[in-house]
């Protein structure tokens, strides 16, 4: 097939795709596709032109949108893609939007009975009033630790642990820095992390690949943009992950069914948290996860038997069966 990979992108993950995308485009030419690689800029324009990416996506089999967080994630990459009929790996304009969107996110998954962290989310002149955040925080029975985050993005730009209320302005001004139109507040969840990487195949069935648990650098406050992206970042992941055969049940059940519930296609990777003594609760979802060789989503099928280089094999498979339908 004729491959086109676009990365780069205008949010704060602007390297981190570039990663995404040269690790895709390495595999797929090694699979013997024709690739294109297409670069999106730090200010939202295409390396090459607009008009010669648009020629260029057109003449394309299969497009990867190997684009992390705002412009990638959110529905906006595939919307363009879709208009230009182009057959393209990952989630539709829906499911993408949803998934960038956390608090939407945990509205939809809380009302359809799945466990979601609690907290609360704050825009508008909230932003700019601690005691209207302090106030929400009482009556929904929070206390500290929270971790506060923006509302939209990703790899924990903006995010910051919160052990006392002194604090929680400045978390909240560095979270608004990134999102500036809604900021979570949210009970730290103590307990394993635990992530599951769920992917579509071409017959159109869905499974969750082995778990893996993440053991934060203990230099670090939590598993942040740091811990994430440090020089050993990857020893700091366990998979599979030793878990119980119920747990891990759970975990793959509850995996697949969030993805099915927000409509994602193709691949995501839903991350949780298992409190000591109680079931798994959902954190986040990311339906374009990091795709270097040694991110998170290719290790865990690599626990499954299926090498890097398999694994994009089967998303372009998967695009391309699709589109045929």
């Amino acid at each position: 097939m004729k491959v086109a990979v676009i990365m780069g992108g205008a949010s704060p993950e602007h390297e981190v795709s570039l990663a995404s995308g040269a690790g895709i485009a390495e595999a797929a030419a090694g699979l013997g596709h024709t690739v294109i690689e297409l670069v999106i800029e730090r200010d939202g324009s295409w390396r090459d032109g607009q008009h010669e990416a648009i020629e260029l996506l057109q003449d394309a089999d299969v497009a990867v949108p190997a684009l992390h967080g705002e412009g990638g994630e959110d529905g906006v990459i595939q919307g363009f893609l879709q208009q230009l009929k182009v057959p393209y790996v990952g989630s539709g304009v829906a499911a993408s939007a949803v998934g960038l969107d956390k608090h939407l996110t945990k509205t939809i998954l809380h009302a359809h009975g799945l466990p979601v962290t609690p907290g609360i989310t704050l825009g508008g002149a909230d932003l700019r009033d601690p005691e209207a955040a302090h106030q929400q925080l009482k009556a929904a029975g929070i206390e500290f630790p929270v971790f506060v985050k923006p509302n939209n993005g990703g790899s924990s730009y903006g995010v910051t642990r919160v052990t006392d209320a002194a604090a929680l302005t400045d978390a909240i001004a560095s979270a608004a820095s990134v999102d500036g139109a809604r900021v979570l507040i949210e009970q730290e969840m103590r307990g394993r992390e635990i992530d599951l990487a769920v992917m579509q195949f071409p017959d159109g069935r869905v499974d969750a690949g082995p778990a893996l648990e993440i053991h934060s650098d203990p230099n670090q406050p939590f598993f942040n943009t740091t811990a994430k992206y440090s020089k050993g970042a990857g020893e700091q992941f366990v998979v599979p992950a030793p878990l119980d055969a119920e747990l891990a049940a759970t975990l793959r059940r509850t995996a697949i069914e969030v993805f099915e519930t927000l409509g994602c296609e193709g691949l995501a990777r839903v991350d949780f948290f298992v409190p000591a003594g109680g079931g798994p609760v959902v954190n986040e979802i990311n339906t374009f996860p990091g795709f270097t060789p040694a991110s998170q989503f290719p290790r865990m099928w690599a626990a499954a038997g299926m090498t890097y280089a398999d694994v994009v094999q089967n998303l372009l498979e998967t695009a391309h069966a699709r589109a045929a339908e």
